[in-house]
C-alpha cells in the first residue's frame, strides 16, 4: 500500500501475516486524527507508523514480517514477529538490499548471487536453526523480534521484545488458570480471524486442547462447528507399530475426541503412490528452498493441507507447545540434558550430524560439524536470560526451554510456514502468543514436571476439558509412512538421479555408502531415508537454483 497526502509520497509498505489487534490499533489512530481510505491491515500498519514510529512493533500483536519504504526520510524499515512464526529474508547489495518473504524471492533477482559455503553447510547438517542464519552466502534472515533500518547510513537491527527470566510467584492453581486463560484468549483471537480458521487434529495433546477450546469458543458465539481434519496412511493405524518416538497410531484418540466436542471432521489417508507423486515432491523441494531432511514429513503435511484447502484457508496448529511445557522425550531424559549440546542433537553421530552419513569423508572432515554445534551452542547459552541465585536443575532446564524455543522450535515454524504457504493454507499456532510464551518459560521445571509426565501444567489446565484418554496420553510425534514400498521407492528415485549424467550432488557423496542403501536390502532405518531425502534435497537446491558450493 502507498500513502500520499496532497500529492506527496508518505511511505509506502509490504505486510504478511495477521494482526489481532488491528481493530484496537485503527480506533487509536483515529483518535489521533488519522482518517482510513480502507479497511485493510496495511493501512493500520502503515499509518501506526506515521504516528510511533519504529516503536509501533511494540505495539503490534499476532503474527507478521513486514516492510515500510520511508519516503520522507529515504529509510527502509523491516520488522519480524517476537516468536518468528512470519519468515523475512534480507541480503545486502553493493548499493542497496534486497528482501523477501523467502530466500528464492531473493535469488530470483540478478544482484543475488546463489552459493552454498562451507558456513551453509554446517548450518543444514547441525539440525539448529541458528538465529538470523539464511544458509545461502549473503543472505541473513531477520531475527524474531527484531526490525532492521536500512538507509544512507548503512544497516541498524534493534530487538524490539526479547524473552524475559523473572521469578515465578504464583501457586499451581493460579498458574494452571493462568496457562488456561491465556491459551483460551490466543485461540479466541487467531480461530475467529479472517479468514476463520479450522483445526488439525492428531489426537495429541496439543492439537485436541486447540480443537477443544476453538470449539468452544464457536459454539459461545452460535457459529457452525469447527472443521477438523486428521491424516493417516493406508493400513497405518491396522498395523501399527510403536517405536521410539510414537507410541501409539493418532486415528483411535481422533475419534474419541469428536465424539467429544461439536465438529465437522474429515480424515486425510494418503498412500505411497501420492507420497511419492514427483509433482508433489517437487512443490514440496521448491516450498524448503533448502535441505531439511524431512523428505515424507513434509510431503504428507502438504497432502494433508491440500486436501484442507478447499475447505478452510486456515488451520490452528499445535507447534510450540512441546517447547514451552516439556513435552519430548529429550527434556526428560537427565543423561541427554547433562550433555553439554543442544539436547535434541545430543545422541546423534557426532561425526556427520543430522543427514550427513552419505556424504563424502573429505567433505565431513572439512565442515568438522561438531565443531560447529559447538560454536553455536555457546553462543546460545550466552543468549539465555537467568534469574539470580538460579542454580543446579532449574537452572538447566531454563536453558534448555530457551535453546528449545529459540533454536528447535524455528525448525518447525519454518517448515509450518514453507509446506502450508505451498499448498494455500494458512497455519496458525496459538502456543507461540508472546504472552503465553513469556508466562510459560518463566514456570519452574519442578511444577512443569511435577507428576512425573510431561507437560504436566498444560494436561491440568486442559483435565476438564479433554477425555482422560487423550488428556494423559503420552508425546507421539507426526506420524511417518510406515510402508516398505516407500522405502524402495525412495531407493529407486536416489538410483535414478545418480544414474543421470553429472548430477550436481555426486561430487559431494559417499559413493560406496549411497550404493549400499540403493541396492540392498535391509528395511531402512528413519536414519537412512533422512540420509536419503537430503540427498535428493540438496541435488534439487542446487539445480533450481544454480547454487555454486564452495567449500
Amino acid at each position: 500500500m502507498y500513502l500520499e497526502e496532497s500529492g506527496h509520497g508518505l511511505a509506502t509498505v509490504a505486510f504478511s501475516g495477521q494482526l489481532y489487534n488491528a481493530v484496537d490499533l485503527r480506533r487509536q489512530l483515529v483518535s489521533h486524527g488519522h482518517e482510513f481510505r480502507t479497511n485493510s491491515v496495511a493501512e493500520v500498519v502503515i499509518r501506526g507508523y506515521l504516528q510511533w514510529g519504529s516503536s509501533l512493533a511494540e505495539r503490534l500483536e499476532g503474527f507478521y514480517a513486514f516492510a515500510i519504504w520511508d519516503v520522507r526520510r529515504k529509510k527502509l524499515l523491516l520488522v519480524r514477529d517476537r516468536l518468528g512464526v512470519e519468515p523475512l529474508y534480507y541480503y545486502r547489495t553493493a548499493d542497496g538490499l534486497l528482501f523477501g518473504s523467502e530466500p528464492k524471492a531473493i535469488l530470483s533477482h540478478p544482484y543475488a548471487e546463489s552459493v552454498l559455503d562451507a558456513e551453509s553447510l554446517r548450518e543444514i547438517f547441525a539440525f539448529v536453526k541458528t538465529p538470523g542464519q539464511a544458509v545461502f552466502s549473503g543472505m541473513r534472515e531477520l531475527r524474531p523480534g527484531h526490525e532492521l533500518c536500512a538507509d544512507v547510513n548503512g544497516l541498524r537491527t534493534r530487538a524490539y521484545w526479547s524473552l524475559e527470566a523473572h521469578p515465578h510467584t504464583d501457586d499451581l492453581e493460579t498458574t494452571v488458570q493462568t496457562v488456561r486463560d491465556l491459551l483460551g484468549s490466543a485461540v479466541e483471537r487467531q480461530v475467529i480471524a479472517d479468514p476463520p480458521a479450522g483445526a488439525l487434529l492428531s489426537g495429541g495433546l496439543d492439537s485436541s486442547t486447540l480443537a477443544a477450546l476453538a470449539s468452544g469458543i464457536l459454539a459461545e458465539r452460535g457459529d457452525e462447528a469447527l472443521h477438523t481434519f486428521g491424516l493417516d496412511f493406508v493400513g497405518y493405524t491396522e498395523g501399527f507399530q510403536p517405536d521410539e518416538k510414537r507410541g501409539s497410531p493418532d486415528a483411535p484418540f481422533v475419534r474419541e475426541l469428536t465424539r467429544h466436542i461439536p465438529t465437522r471432521h474429515a480424515d486425510v489417508v494418503i498412500d505411497t503412490l501420492s507420497l511419492m507423486d514427483p509433482r508433489k515432491r517437487a512443490a514440496v523441494l521448491q516450498a524448503v528452498d533448502v535441505p531439511i531432511g524431512m523428505g515424507d514429513l513434509n510431503t504428507s503435511l502438504y497432502l494433508l493441507l491440500q486436501a484442507v484447502r478447499p475447505t478452510c484457508a486456515a488451520v490452528l496448529s499445535g507447534e510450540a507447545a512441546d517447547e514451552l511445557f516439556g513435552g519430548y522425550r529429550w527434556q526428560h531424559d537427565a543423561e541427554v540434558v547433562r550433555r553439554d549440546t543442544f539436547p535434541w542433537i545430543a545422541r546423534m553421530d557426532p561425526r556427520t550430524g543430522f543427514g550427513a552419513a552419505l556424504l563424502d569423508p573429505g567433505l565431513v572432515e572439512r565442515l568438522d560439524v561438531p565443531s560447529y554445534q559447538a560454536q553455536r551452542y555457546q553462543e546460545a547459552l550466552r543468549e539465555v536470560p537467568r534469574l539470580p541465585g538460579e542454580e543446579g536443575e532449574e537452572r538447566r532446564m531454563r536453558e534448555v526451554n530457551y535453546l528449545a524455543l529459540t533454536r528447535f522450535a524455528q525448525l518447525l515454524l519454518d517448515r509450518r510456514d514453507r509446506v502450508g504457504q505451498a499448498a494455500g493454507v494458512e497455519m496458525r499456532v496459538p502456543f507461540t502468543d508472546h504472552r503465553l510464551v513469556q508466562y510459560a518459560f518463566n514456570i519452574p521445571w519442578s511444577m512443569k514436571s511435577r507428576d512425573g509426565i510431561d507437560k504436566s501444567v498444560l494436561r491440568a489446565a486442559m483435565k476438564d476439558t479433554l477425555p482422560e484418554a487423550i488428556a494423559r496420553r503420552p508425546k507421539s510425534h507426526f506420524p511417518q509412512v510406515r510402508d516398505p514400498a516407500y522405502d524402495q521407492a525412495l531407493r529407486q528415485e536416489v538410483k535414478e538421479l545418480l544414474a543421470k549424467t553429472d548430477p550436481p550432488v555426486r561430487p559431494f557423496l559417499n559413493a560406496g555408502r549411497v550404493r549400499d542403501l540403493t541396492h540392498g536390502e535391509r528395511v531402512l532405518t528413519m536414519d537412512d531415508r533422512i540420509d536419503m531425502e537430503t540427498i535428493v534435497e540438496i541435488n534439487e537446491c542446487l539445480i533450481r537454483y544454480g547454487a555454486r558450493v564452495t567449500v
